[in-house]
């Protein structure tokens, strides 16, 4: 029993002396890689802010975000970091002509949709001219630049959009979502609450509060969007009161009005207020490079 003893003694040591070897041996590796990290963020960190900057000079930048991250989501991410602080303004994108002449794009502003789309018109572009011809394959059905065929309802445009792609229902089961059916742009007393002569009865189904927890967020994609749902907004033929952008399963990038600037917060403590969540549930989706 002795001799057993000292054996497993000494195997205990033999095993210590490995890890020991092997920890000393990947610390390079772990060094490097936390330096590769902080150079990622270091280098969006470095550049002037896109407020800014002229057009011209955003042309000069854009190509480098294809050489600092040659992968879209990666792309799309720092992207959405570069933004964060840029001052916040509503309804600040238009078609150029009346009814809305506000630009087709822009860096000066944002609120919270323009934020998401400038983020995927911009990471795909390496010139402004790009980016606005993205913006238009984005942001209008059937690439046409009018009000009317603006992707006017976030809802509408998660569920047919193929850049904005509807993940929620893969995220849970059916029987943990709730549902609501509507028809978009029809108000309780049966007018439009947007005059496009257009309307569109759907049944969306979205994460309920009760859902939303951190094994929920770490379903999500390093970079999703989300949309956040607002009951109170059913009578008016709206689903969605606002959106924004999740990063690494923990932190939303989003163009703020609570804040008057785009900031990037951590989401539980954004969603969940000593009074309550600020929502009624949030529809997920993933983002996709335009073809």
């Amino acid at each position: 029993m002795e001799v057993k003893r000292k054996k497993e003694k000494v195997g205990i040591k033999e095993e210590g002396r490995r890890k020991k070897e092997s920890f000393f041996f990947l610390l390079p590796f772990y060094f490097f890689l936390f330096i590769g990290c902080s150079n990622l963020n270091s280098w969006i960190e470095s550049l002037p802010k896109p407020w800014t900057l002229r057009e011209e000079q955003v042309s000069e930048i854009l190509p480098q975000f294809y050489e600092h991250y040659p992968n879209f989501q990666d792309r799309l991410k720092m992207f959405a970091l570069w933004q964060v602080g840029k001052p916040y303004e509503a309804f600040k994108l238009g078609e150029e002509v009346e009814p809305d002449p506000d630009p087709i794009i822009r860096l000066d502003v944002s609120d919270c949709t323009v934020h998401i789309l400038t983020c995927l018109a911009f990471s795909q572009s390496k010139s402004w001219n790009e980016a606005r011809e993205n913006m238009i394959a984005i942001h209008y059905k059937n690439r046409q630049p009018s009000y009317k065929t603006r992707w006017h309802f976030t809802s509408d445009r998660i569920q047919e959009n193929p850049y904005t792609v509807n993940i929620t229902e893969e995220l849970l089961e059916k029987d943990q979502l709730e549902k609501v059916d509507i028809t978009l742009n029809r108000k309780e007393n049966g007018s439009e609450f947007l005059d496009l002569n257009w309307e569109k009865k759907t049944t969306i189904y979205f994460i309920p509060n009760k859902q939303i927890n951190k094994k929920l967020l770490s379903k999500f994609p390093d970079v999703s969007g989300v949309a956040f749902v607002k009951k109170a907004y059913f009578k008016l033929g709206i689903v969605i009161a606002h959106e924004g952008m999740i990063i690494d399963q923990k932190n939303l990038i989003h163009a703020s009005s609570e804040y008057g600037k785009t900031v990037n917060i951590d989401f539980m403590d954004y969603y969940f207020r000593d009074d309550g969540p600020l929502f009624d549930g949030l529809l997920i989706y993933s983002f996709h490079p335009l073809e």
